[in-house]
């Protein structure tokens, strides 16, 4: 065969540059990488910039990512395991307890959030339904983004830390959330109620079992390993492939999974889990291609109906989430510096958003003509924002290194042979 034919068997066509084959995949993830490399070096600016950049132009040019495709979902489901697991790992519950006042602004802003964003989407003429779904998922900061940029950047101090508990607080109040909301819908059909409740049932108590159990297997194996092994760090990956795959068969939520799972593991031992960042080099890829596909879900100019009332949720969320930490800052110990940097950094929605609605959506079809496009508008109009804003909020609360050190050239080596 020669090499015209090869290109055809793999692609399907001599030159398909598709997002769909296999030479567009490839092309598509060299292009992230260079672009978010290029932002990282000449701007310092999150590397997942560029990843969202290149998945941005492919929503514009009408070619964005189909979650329906079933590789794809995987990829998604396991990146977002990755992130999630980590993020839950991360909220230490006997802190919350010792800091109630933190607590509160957890709770608070997420809340406050989804009333603000449910009695915004109502008074612009949405169905109750839907402005319900919308204002549950609006609860959620993205782990994805928050971790990202920490984890990149190297962020430190006390409106770091509060912004990661304060990430896996809300994300886990919006998981639990919508999965009530759906079971409640199913339960409250007469037609449909029998059926449903050991599904819903199963859906619940399963999900929390492989969560613990998850989190044992990896507190057995951090026991045993060394988890900057190579080999150890595929074994974890091995296992939150494997649970998520359990997962999907059995119709449990993939994200409240890993996310039980982390904070299981964190809360049953008293000194900090620490891995190798997403996992090692494997998780790297699936991150970036998590980026890429949910920056080409959608583009402010699919939805143009959408657009107005997006625009008026975001801003209802964002100034919900502000008031509720300003209103608890000084109680729980920040100053108004802090705070309205805090304030700033809860503003990204991102792929644990995505998923949600996707699968409110498939559970309840009805649902999805208002809610997609109105959600898949709202996270286009922040995916490119929400990490730059992120990123200097956090330089503006002084906890991340001047830019000048950050850029500047190692020194170089002393001649040899010299003292």
């Amino acid at each position: 065969m020669n090499f015209p034919e090869t290109l055809w068997a793999l692609t399907g066509s001599p030159w398909a540059l598709r997002p769909d084959t296999l030479l567009g995949v490839t092309l598509l993830l060299i292009a992230a990488a260079l672009l978010g490399e290029l932002v990282w070096r000449a701007l310092r600016w999150p590397r997942m910039v560029g990843y969202v950049g290149v998945g941005t132009l492919l929503a514009l040019l009408g070619t964005g990512a189909d979650p329906g495709e079933p590789a794809l979902r995987l990829v998604i489901d396991v990146a977002l395991a990755l992130l999630l697991f980590e993020t839950g790992a991360r909220l230490n519950l006997r802190w919350l307890l010792a800091n109630p006042w933190l607590l509160a602004t957890g709770v608070a802003e997420s809340l406050l959030a989804a009333v603000a964003v449910f009695a915004t989407a109502r008074a612009l003429g949405l169905d109750g339904q839907s402005a319900a779904v919308l204002a549950l998922i609006a609860m959620s900061v993205s782990p994805a983004v928050v971790l990202r940029v920490v984890g990149e950047c190297g962020a430190a101090g006390q409106v770091t830390e509060r912004l990661l508990a304060l990430t896996a607080l809300n994300t886990l109040l919006a998981v639990l959330a919508i999965q009530a909301l759906s079971a409640g819908w199913l339960l409250s059909d007469p037609e449909t109620w029998l059926a449903a409740l050991p599904v819903v049932t199963l859906a619940l108590l399963g999900s929390l079992l492989l969560g613990v159990a998850l989190g044992a297997v990896v507190a057995w194996i951090a026991r045993r390993l060394d988890l900057r092994d190579e080999n150890a760090v595929l074994m974890l990956l091995g296992f939150v492939l494997l649970a998520i795959v359990v997962a999907k068969t059995l119709h449990l939520s993939t994200l409240l999974v890993p996310l039980l799972a982390g904070l299981w593991l964190r809360n049953r031992s008293d000194r900090p889990w620490v891995w190798p960042r997403h996992f090692g080099s494997a998780g790297g890829v699936l991150v970036l291609v998590l980026f890429v596909a949910v920056g080409s879900a959608s583009s402010p100019l699919d939805h143009p109906q959408a657009l107005a009332i997006a625009t008026a949720l975001i801003a209802a969320r964002w100034a919900a989430k502000g008031l509720a930490v300003f209103a608890l800052a000084r109680p729980s110990g920040l100053s108004w510096r802090q705070a309205a940097s805090l304030s700033a950094c809860l503003l990204p929605m991102s792929a644990t958003a995505w998923v949600l609605a996707i699968d409110f959506a498939a559970t309840h079809p009805a649902a999805a003509p208002t809610l997609l496009p109105v959600l898949l508008t709202m996270l286009a109009l922040v995916e490119l924002v929400g990490p730059l804003l992120l990123l200097y909020a956090l330089r503006y609360a002084g906890e991340l290194d001047p830019p000048t050190q950050a850029t500047q050239a190692p020194a170089p080596l002393p001649p040899k042979g010299s003292s």
